[in-house]
């Protein structure tokens, strides 16, 4: 098919010193993988080239996943409409012929209102990620990490919030046979994560942790005709909670990176990830998460994945990680402060220059829908600056109705896969039956106690018991024989030979004298 043979997205023409758009500027689809960015001030045309990007990326054969932060680019799933601006750029390039159309979208959301619901599982996640998420201290994390090593020794499944909160309180009761194997756990640091959870909870996090959990070959679709997904997360609520947002994305890049097979250089990438607002994924992050970014960002390129993040100042981005990104598209800057001018530098350094033109005082001057554009040349040589007029989209640009978006929904290719929750036994279940069990031994243990103070207290002749008869002297015949041996008084052998002669003559001149006295009355 068509798709197969293309070679390149076509981005825009550049202008050269006699000011018309002669040479056409286009990103090679085998270099594509080596990742990009794309920067410029509020209103300059981001969004636009995002949407240019992501069209050309789909005709390709490519599926896409992008961040929809203002609910612009749910456009890509309708027709485009007729515009004279548009025409006007169409033919200042030479895009011969214009088309307008639609394009493959399936469209998620975390909280499952604008999209499909995409969920993931606590040990998904993992314990680094969702520190991160929490804000935890470097004690907390650790207590983090042991709860997910208890979890899987003792073979218990962290699926959902309620998994991991029960495994906490567990842990907190437990805390002096576990803390003996792993080191201590304070419920001091415990009980932090139960109150970080909480927080989670009310921000929505009840709502992304769970099953069915997402599949990475979902978000690898393409259609019958060979267009590659368009997939876009509804991110305007998310928003609110940029910390869940930014470790989200950087799950799903996670992901994507141990699930998907090595491939080296394709001709073409398997994915291309937009990281929209890409500051916020590096905000105040701890060192650890940032070189968990760049170790995804530099080895998932021979996954055949490209990372493009999108953001308003080069700056939000660590260097370690601008180093890695070949595919370069800057749109204009404001250079007002001493910090936007230190952007706009910076910004300059990182092109390879133009005698033409001199950069920094450019990226002052471009005008909406203009920017400086170097790509990735034969043998992986970023190609020399350009000021480059991006070309208009094929699809609409801006936000559609609700109505549009439910028709879309209904026809997506994942419709019913994730719509329903699920909640198999985990964690939370088999926590409770241990707690109930433990609760059942305990009432049969106090029972059988009970049991066994009544038939001793019976023994004793307590309570309404059976009493033994008293034979004198206040004392029952077993209770002074008990008596005699209690003290100790015991006959020698020639005593108890001289009393049993008494006991038999005593008895024998008894005999003899009561047959006397009855023989003699017999007489009578």
């Amino acid at each position: 098919m068509w798709q197969d043979e293309q070679k390149s997205i076509f981005l825009g023409g550049s202008r050269h010193n006699d000011d018309s758009y002669q040479k056409a500027e286009e990103l090679l689809l085998r270099y594509a993988n080596r990742h990009g960015i794309i920067t410029g001030a509020t209103g300059t045309g981001k969004t636009v080239t995002l949407q240019i990007l992501a069209e050309g990326f789909s005709n390709a054969g490519v599926p896409v996943f992008c961040a929809d932060i203002k609910g612009d680019l749910a456009g890509l799933s309708q027709m485009g409409v007729s515009q004279d601006f548009l025409h006007k750029r169409a033919a200042a390039i030479k895009l011969e012929p214009y088309e307008f159309g639609e394009f493959p979208v399936i469209f998620w959301d975390l909280f499952g209102e604008q999209g499909h619901p995409i969920r993931t599982t606590i040990s998904e996640m993992g314990p680094l990620l969702l520190s991160r998420l929490m804000n935890l201290s470097e004690a907390q994390e650790g207590v983090m990490n042991i709860a997910f090593r208890l979890a899987d020794e003792e073979g218990m499944l962290l699926l959902d919030m309620k998994d991991l909160q029960a495994m906490l309180a567990n842990m907190a009761e437990r805390a002096q046979e576990i803390g003996a194997r792993y080191g201590n756990v304070s419920r001091q640091s415990v009980g932090a994560i139960q109150r970080q959870l909480l927080v989670l909870e009310q921000q929505g996090g009840n709502y992304f942790f769970g099953e069915p959990a997402l599949t990475i070959a979902d978000l690898m679709r393409t259609t019958r005709d060979g267009r590659g997904a368009i997939n876009v997360l509804a991110a305007d609520k998310l928003m609110n909670n940029p910390r869940l947002y930014s470790t989200f994305l950087m799950w799903l890049l996670s992901e994507l990176f141990e699930e998907l097979p090595e491939v080296g250089d394709p001709d073409k990438p398997k994915l291309v990830f937009f990281f929209d607002e890409a500051h916020l994924l590096f905000n105040d992050a701890p060192r650890a998460f940032v070189e968990r970014i760049e170790q995804v960002v530099r080895l998932i390129r021979s996954k055949g994945v490209g990372v493009y993040f999108v953001t308003q100042n080069p700056l939000d981005v660590p260097e370690t990680v601008l180093a890695q990104l070949g595919n370069r598209i800057q749109h204009a800057l404001r250079a007002y402060t001493p910090r936007e001018q230190k952007a706009v530098r910076t910004a300059a350094d990182t092109f390879r220059p133009n005698p033409e033109f001199d950069c920094a005082t450019a990226i002052t001057q471009l005008g909406t829908g203009e920017a400086l554009v170097s790509v990735l040349e034969e043998k992986g040589i970023p190609s020399m600056v350009q000021r480059t007029l991006i070309r208009p989209p094929a699809a609409r640009i801006g936000p559609i109705s609700p109505e549009e978006r439910r028709r879309v929904m209904e026809l997506s290719p994942v419709h019913g896969l994730y719509d329903q929750a699920i909640d198999r036994e985990s964690a939370y279940e088999i926590l409770q039956k241990r707690a109930e069990q433990a609760a059942q031994a305990k009432e049969e243990d106090d029972r059988r106690a009970e049991q066994e103070r009544l038939r001793n207290d019976d023994r004793g002749g307590g309570g309404g018991g059976w009493t033994l008869p008293d034979f004198g002297g206040g004392r029952s015949q077993p209770q002074r024989e008990r008596r005699t041996r209690s003290t100790g008084n015991r006959q020698t052998v020639a005593e108890a030979a001289i009393k049993s002669v008494v006991r038999t003559v005593g008895s024998t001149l008894g005999r003899e004298l009561v047959r006397g006295i009855l023989g003699s009355l017999r007489k009578r």
